[in-house]
C-alpha cells in the first residue's frame, strides 16, 4: 500500500526522538532505543514519536482488564457501516491526468467481512485509502458509521480515524525497536488509554492471536505470520468498529496467510466489527461474506466471484447517504 498511514491528533508527552512519515511510515526514522516519547503532529506531515513505556510513573489501576471501547461510536446509517457514493479520484502528473476511480458506489453492512479484489493497478488501494480517510476523493461522499468523513476537518478526521478504524498493512508496519506488546501499547496510548491499562489490553490481544509467549519479542525475532498477528492484535486493540486491511497476506506463505485471515475474521465477528480487506489472493475468498470486484477503477461483477459481489454494489444513493447529506 503506497499511502498507508494514520494521521494522529495532538498526542501525549513531548520529546522528539525520531520521526514517522505520516504519509509513508515505511520511510520513518526510528531510533534503536525504545525510550522514545510521543510528540505532536507537525505541519509538514511529520510525526515525531514514539512510545515511552513508563510503568513506574503510571497511576495504579485495577488488576481487572476492561477492554476499551472507541470514544466515537456513531450509529450506522441506512444499515451500512461503510457507504460510498459516486467516488471519483484523479491523479495529475504534469499536464497529464489519469482517473483511477470512476463514480464508485459501495455499501457494506455492519459486522460483515468484505473483500475488494481485482488486478494490480485497478484502484483497490486507492479506494481503500479513500474509505479509510487517508486520501480525499475529488468527488463523492464517504460515510463511516453514519458520519460523512468527507465533510470533516483534518483534525476531526484524524480523531475519527484514530478512534474508529484499525488498519492492517501488507508490510506489517511494526516498529523494530519495540516489543510486540509495546507496538500495541503505543496505539492504545494515542487513544488516551493509560499505560497500565494499555499494557493489560495489549497482553490480552496478544493472547487472543496466540502470541502470549511472544509478548516481549522484538519484530526481528518473529516470523512473518507472527508479525502479521501482532499487526492484527494492534488493529483490534481499543475495539475500533471498522478494520481495514491492505493485502494482509502478501508477505505470507499459503498456510500462514490463510491462518492469519481466518483468525482476523473470527475475532472481528466476535466483536461485531466490519472488515474491509483488499486482496488479489483467491485462497481467502472462502472467509468473506461478500466480494466486490474492481477493474479499471470501476466496480463490476465477475463470473468467477459469488453473486454477493454484485449485490454489494447495487445500492442507490438514497440507501447510502443520510437524509441530511
Amino acid at each position: 500500500m503506497t499511502h498507508s498511514s494514520v494521521l494522529f491528533p495532538r498526542l501525549l508527552r513531548r520529546r522528539p526522538v525520531g520521526s514517522v512519515n505520516a504519509l509513508n511510515p515505511m520511510r520513518s526514522s526510528i531510533p534503536a532505543s525504545n525510550t522514545v516519547k510521543v510528540h505532536d503532529v507537525m505541519a509538514n506531515g511529520q510525526v515525531t514519536c514514539l512510545p515511552h513505556i513508563d510503568e513506574a510513573s503510571s497511576r495504579r489501576e485495577s488488576d481487572v482488564l476492561v477492554v476499551s471501547s472507541a470514544s466515537i461510536m456513531p450509529t450506522p446509517i441506512s444499515g451500512n457501516a461503510i457507504a460510498a457514493h459516486n467516488i471519483r479520484m484523479t491523479y495529475q502528473t504534469g499536464s497529464q491526468s489519469q482517473t483511477v476511480l470512476h463514480d464508485v458506489n459501495l455499501g457494506i453492512q455492519p459486522g460483515t467481512v468484505q473483500l475488494l479484489m481485482g488486478p494490480s493497478g485497478s484502484g483497490k488501494t486507492t479506494l481503500l485509502s479513500i474509505l479509510g480517510g487517508i486520501l480525499s476523493p475529488i468527488a463523492g461522499n464517504v460515510n463511516l458509521l453514519g458520519t460523512n468523513i468527507t465533510k470533516l476537518s483534518k483534525r476531526q478526521l484524524a480523531k475519527f480515524r484514530l478512534n474508529n478504524i484499525g488498519f492492517i498493512f501488507q508490510g506489517f508496519n511494526l516498529f523494530d525497536a519495540l516489543t510486540a506488546t509495546e507496538n500495541i501499547v503505543v496505539a492504545l496510548k494515542m487513544r488516551g488509554i493509560r499505560p497500565r491499562q494499555a499494557r493489560k489490553e495489549a497482553l490480552y490481544w496478544l493472547e487472543q492471536v496466540g502470541l502470549g509467549d511472544k509478548a516481549n519479542h522484538l519484530p526481528k525475532n518473529l516470523s512473518g505470520g507472527q508479525k502479521q498477528r501482532v499487526a492484527i492484535a494492534r488493529a483490534l486493540a481499543g475495539n475500533p468498529p471498522l478494520i481495514m486491511a491492505d493485502e494482509p497476506t502478501a508477505a505470507l506463505d499459503s498456510h500462514s496467510g490463510h491462518m492469519v485471515i481466518e483468525m482476523l475474521c473470527r475475532l472481528a465477528k466476535e466483536g461485531d466489527r466490519t472488515v474491509l480487506m483488499v486482496t488479489h489472493d483467491p485462497r481467502i475468498k472462502d472467509v468473506a461474506d461478500h466480494i466486490t470486484y474492481l477493474e479499471d477503477g470501476r466496480l463490476q461483477p465477475s463470473p468467477d466471484l459469488p453473486t454477493a459481489s454484485v449485490e454489494s454494489v447495487s445500492l442507490s444513493p438514497t440507501e447510502i447517504l443520510p437524509k441530511s447529506a
